[in-house]
Parts: structure tokens; sequence; C-alpha cells
């Protein structure tokens, strides 16, 4: 085996990654599998600070509505982007780990809770403004 392989060097690199409970796992997929999967995680994180600085905004500029209503709307979009977040790195490690192990990938498991999180939401920003 030369030093210039995927194996060897995929050897030498893995012990030095983070997590390493993905890199000591399989063998290292073809990059464009990987970058794509961090585009996604990057996406995700994305989504979770547009969601933190929607509940910011609605709670500081959200004049008109009623308190108690829109308080509660832009904790629910704090408190969403802050499990957004986490389900993106927990959602990056386990597709990180089944490319790596050649499985069929996992579905995202982000997608209805951020679902029932809008929804929630829409109806409590709907009821600020109709009672503020």
């Amino acid at each position: 085996m030369s030093p210039a392989s995927p194996t060897s060097c995929g050897a030498m690199t893995s012990a030095r990654r983070f997590p390493q409970s993905v890199y000591r796992h399989g063998d290292e997929p073809d990059a464009r599998f990987t970058l794509a999967n961090e585009r996604t995680f990057l996406a995700w994180i994305r989504t979770a600070l547009a969601l933190m600085a929607a509940g910011v905004a609605l709670e500081a500029l959200g004049t008109g509505m009623h308190t108690g209503l829109r308080l509660a709307a832009a904790l629910v979009l704090i408190l969403a982007g802050i499990m957004t977040a986490a389900m993106a790195w927990y959602g990056w490690k386990r597709t990180e780990r089944t490319l790596r192990l050649r499985k069929p990938l996992p579905a995202p498991p982000i997608g209805l809770p951020l679902t029932v999180i809008a929804v929630v939401v829409g109806v409590l920003v709907g009821l600020a403004m109709l009672l503020g």
C-alpha cells in the first residue's frame, strides 16, 4: 500500500478527526457526498440562526400585539432555533457515519418538528395580532 492510497490516508487522518464517533467507522466516502452533507448541515445552521433572529425581532419590534402571546411566540422561535442547531449536528453525524458505512441514508429527523413549530408560532402570532 503506497502512502498516497485512500486507505492509508484515511487511517492516518481518522485518528485526528473530530468526532471520533463518526470517523472511527467505515471508509472515506466520495468527497462530493461528504461536502454535500456539510452544506446541508450549514443550511440547517442558517435556519437555526434565522429562527433565533426572528424570535428576537418579534419580541423587540412586535408592538401592537398581545404581550403574552408575542412573548410565547418569540420564545418558541428561539427554542426552535436552539433545537434546530442541535438536530443539525445530530443529523450531520448520523449521515456522515451512514456514508462511511455505505448504508442507505437515514430520513431527516427535523422536518416534522419544524412543521409543528411553524404552525404553533403562526397561531400564536395570529392570535397576538387579533387580541393586541
